[in-house]
């Protein structure tokens, strides 16, 4: 079996808490289990967002757990840069591909403009885009360019995608229901999540992507542009997400829990990595704390579904798939 390459590819919007760190365990885990590479990617394509220090930071909160990567960060590597917004020429090429395909069209519409248009929702809770442009002239596209840069979305084919998670089994997206023509690239020149994500994990030659639920309903149309694009697909896993003590998800914005911030009240690595609550949804005999002793207790897959409670004595899984922070 190929030794899997996976990857940390956090958004330095504000510090880890502690369902990012969890999500990179698990990743970290699927990963060096099987005797595989990580890569460490800083996603800071919302430039005004993102700052130096978050990225700083969490590279010491991932060195300081243990969770050791292969290729970026302050290592470098044979596919640098690893910060996204340094990788801007390399996504107008993959954005080209596309374009000569004839799958990518300029869309004029406001943010303002799509709500007032009670589109459905896609899956994922956006609203589902209903097509105003999709059929613009040339003299219609030179007309609105003159008034407004436009942003430029996929042509969604009639197509039904199915993979099957490492966690949650068959899954299934009719595109054009599921998830409507998405963006590429913002109107403001910013390329978008969606192409920059494939694209970098396509040509890093990412095989296991692991990560939050969040990201579940991402996966059918991002497949696609694998397939576009000419990458392979690799395999995903997506993780429950950690809920803070009243019920939501944890946030940066929130300010929740940072690792830094509960080391400096005198707890160690060593405590974090045995207080986990996946350990009793994972492994029937949970490990020691460290983190090679949990090599033989991972079973190589993320964690299995809604069966054993949080060990820090929480209610554990929800009937959302959360687990308690």
């Amino acid at each position: 079996m190929a030794r899997p390459v996976g990857r940390f590819a956090p958004t330095p919007s504000g510090y880890l808490h502690l369902g990012n760190l969890f999500c990179s365990l698990i990743a970290w885990l699927a990963a060096k289990s099987r005797g595989g590479e990580m890569i460490l990617r800083n996603e800071d394509l919302d430039v005004e967002r993102s700052r130096k220090e978050y990225a700083l930071q969490a590279q010491r909160d991932l060195d300081a757990l243990g969770l050791f990567w292969d290729q970026g960060g302050d290592k470098g590597g044979p596919h640098s840069p690893y910060d996204q917004s340094q990788r801007f020429d390399f996504y107008r090429v993959q954005l080209e591909k596309l374009e000569a395909q004839g799958r990518v069209y300029p869309c004029f519409c406001s943010r303002a403009q799509l709500h007032a248009a009670s589109a459905p929702h896609a899956s994922d809770g956006e609203l589902l885009y209903n097509g105003a442009c999709r059929d613009l002239t040339p003299e219609q596209v030179a007309e609105k360019s003159r008034a407004r840069s436009p942003a430029l979305r996929l042509r969604v084919p009639e197509e039904t995608i199915a993979f099957t998670d490492l966690h949650y089994g068959p899954q299934a997206q009719h595109l054009p229901t599921g998830c409507g023509d998405f963006i590429l690239r913002r109107s403001d020149g910013v390329y978008a999540y969606q192409l920059a994500v494939v694209a970098d994990d396509g040509a890093m030659g990412v095989t296991q992507v692991v990560r939050g639920r969040d990201l579940l309903s991402s996966t059918p149309r991002q497949i696609l542009l694998y397939r576009l694009l000419g990458y392979p697909v690799p395999e995903f896993g997506h993780t429950p997400l950690l809920l803070a003590s009243d019920g939501r998800r944890l946030s940066k914005r929130d300010g929740d829990q940072s690792l830094s911030g509960i080391l400096s009240r005198g707890y160690s690595p060593g405590t974090w990595w045995g207080a986990w609550p996946i350990w009793g949804a994972c492994c029937q005999n949970p490990p020691p704390p460290g983190r090679r002793s949990c090599f033989p207790s991972f079973p190589g897959k993320s964690c299995p579904g809604r069966t054993s409670p949080c060990r820090r004595g929480c209610s554990g899984w929800d009937d959302r798939d959360t687990l308690c922070g």
